[in-house]
């Protein structure tokens, strides 16, 4: 059984590190891998706060800002979070933090962990390429919202939420376009690859650890699946 878990940057680094969060995510992780010896798992480690804190200084003294100098901040931002998770897991996770999901990767113990690629999209969209590549049963995005919602929430009081949702119907929600620090509940770039797989997605709150244990077991879950078709 192997599950591919997009990390929000903003659960673990909402402005510093979360330290009483990422150690109950340890504690979690590691009774769930002792429950199963068949069991592995991938995170994906996006660049939270620090990639948002850093991007916004670099587009205030910029005299031209260019997208891609700021998404390659962001990425920056991804592998210090990154490296920061597979040191706390470095018994499990036997394998140097994963920098290019489209190289030859070496998967030698229980878990693997991502960081950002390059510019043009976020981790999701890693996040869908290592499933890909690994056959993994479905990608569980995790960051700061519980549910997609039919519209943005803070905009349109009449939004609701969603349970679950097609890819086409979802495609039409976020749009095909990249904007670097853009918060989509799955970036848009991912969701068209995810899409043409007919991968599964689950998008639920990252804080909520008994829902992840649900989600990671097959049980009934708070959330949002996307797909398949």
């Amino acid at each position: 059984m192997l599950k591919v878990i997009s990390l929000g940057g903003s659960i673990v680094a909402p402005q510093d590190v979360d330290v009483a969060f990422v150690k109950q995510l340890q504690f979690l992780v590691r009774e769930f891998l002792d429950e199963g010896r068949d069991r592995r798992l991938i995170f994906v480690v996006g660049g939270g706060g620090p990639a948002r804190a850093y991007q916004k200084a670099y587009r205030d003294i910029a005299v031209s800002p260019d997208e891609t100098e700021q998404d390659w901040i962001g990425v920056a931002a991804t592998r210090l979070n990154a490296q920061l998770v597979r040191a706390i897991l470095h018994d499990l996770c036997a394998d140097p933090v994963v920098i290019d999901p489209s190289a030859r990767i070496e998967f030698n113990g229980r878990v693997l962990v991502a960081a950002g690629w390059k510019p043009g999209f976020s981790t999701d969209y890693d996040a869908v390429l290592l499933a890909e590549k690994f056959g993994a049963e479905a990608v569980i995005n995790l960051s700061n919202i519980e549910k997609v919602f039919t519209a943005d929430p803070r905009k349109d009081p009449s939004a609701r939420p969603i349970d679950r949702i097609s890819w086409t119907d979802f495609r039409r929600l976020v749009g095909d376009r990249w904007n670097p620090g853009a918060n989509h509940p799955f970036d848009p770039i991912a969701t068209k690859h995810a899409a043409g797989l007919g991968l599964r997605v689950v998008v639920a709150a990252g804080r909520n650890l008994p829902n992840l244990r649900a989600i990671l077991e097959d049980r009934p879950f708070i959330g949002t699946q996307i797909g398949p078709e």
